[in-house]
């Protein structure tokens, strides 16, 4: 019951806090004139989002952090210090995406176009958080005398196959790719908001799923960062949208998701709940290997798929709404059949 009332208190939180920081940040953004900038390939339909503040991810990472570090404390003095890192490592990991996001912001601004840190700079940064976080929770499970990470549960199969070293490989594909994954994915207006909700959900529940006579306090902390954040988000960002995240938002979720999948012990699981995101980094693999493939043909009308589904005609909302519903049926799947 404990666990259960602070899960609520801390979304009630999340989601107040950061309607109400959005509210103050939005004409602040405004007045630095930190716009979104529209490149020139993009949807023509979208040059009426140009000047949209963006950034606007600091409205729900301000709290999220406060309530995650508060967290930590509260397990860690209930728990011992140890059942407190992997949630500690997380908001590390969430932590460091929104400062490579930010980093890359002000580099859009600075620039006044939409392309702020080189790819290669992007991903060096995402690979040194990837691979701090990994190193951490390695420490944590040795510390407690538990098998090494090398070991991955398999879902809906039931059964853990150790990868070796080939796990190292593995992991930083999945957290890296899903970081920015989530970010290819806030391409429209309340897109990644929306999906992301559900996601949180999904944590939020897994924690009743354990087995356990409680429900563990990790997941539930990190359900209600993101139901609480992305539903204060939601106000201002759903279509039509006055604010944007940014990369600095989406990273930051994206880190938090990922993160999360590893920090439950089933990070393979993120590619289920997970699979509007991988899909709109398929659809970009997919359009460029088949253009380069057939020397100039399209497989999409336009990648992310986000904008496929724009060309044919579908409203962002729309879009919204499918996406979420995709998001929810597999996240129950995940739920019923995927846990351990």
């Amino acid at each position: 019951m404990q666990e259960s009332i602070i899960f609520v208190a801390a979304t009630v939180l999340m989601f107040l806090s950061t309607v109400l920081i959005s509210k103050k940040l939005i004409p602040i953004l405004k007045s630095r004139k930190m716009g979104q900038k529209i490149l020139e390939i993009g949807p023509r339909w979208h040059k009426g989002k140009e000047g949209t503040p963006t950034m606007g991810g600091i409205a729900f990472i301000a709290p999220a952090a406060i309530i995650g570090i508060a967290g930590c404390v509260w397990i860690a003095l209930t728990d011992g210090i140890r059942a407190s890192l992997p949630l500690v490592f997380t908001l590390f990991y969430g932590l460091a995406g929104g400062l490579i996001g930010m980093i890359d912001d002000s580099a859009k601004l600075r620039k006044k176009q939409n392309e702020g840190l080189t790819a290669p700079q992007k991903f060096l940064c995402q690979v040194l958080a990837a691979g701090l976080y990994l190193f951490g929770m390695a420490m944590v499970r040795r510390a407690e005398g538990l098998p090494p990470m090398t070991e991955i549960y398999i879902p809906f199969v039931g059964v853990t196959v150790d990868f070796g070293l080939f796990f190292y490989l593995i992991a930083l594909l999945l957290l890296v790719g899903v970081m920015n994954s989530v970010n290819l994915t806030d391409g429209i207006d309340g897109l990644c908001s929306s999906v992301t909700l559900i996601v949180g959900v999904f944590f939020a529940a897994s924690a009743y799923f354990t087995g356990s006579a409680e429900p563990e306090l990790s997941p539930l902390l990190l359900g209600a960062a993101l139901i609480g954040g992305c539903a204060g988000f939601l106000v201002y960002n759903f279509y039509p949208a006055r604010v944007f995240m940014g990369d600095t938002g989406s990273l930051f979720l994206g880190g938090l998701i990922v993160g999360g999948a590893f920090m439950t012990g089933n990070p393979l699981l993120v590619i289920v709940y997970g699979f509007w995101y991988i899909l709109e980094t398929a659809s970009v693999m997919l359009q460029v290997g088949y253009f380069k493939l057939t020397h100039g043909k399209r497989l999409f009308k336009m990648a992310p798929i986000h904008h496929h589904f724009e060309q044919l005609g579908w409203s962002e909302v729309k879009i919204v709404v499918v996406a979420s519903a995709v998001t929810a049926v597999l996240s129950a799947v995940s739920l019923i059949f995927g846990l351990r």
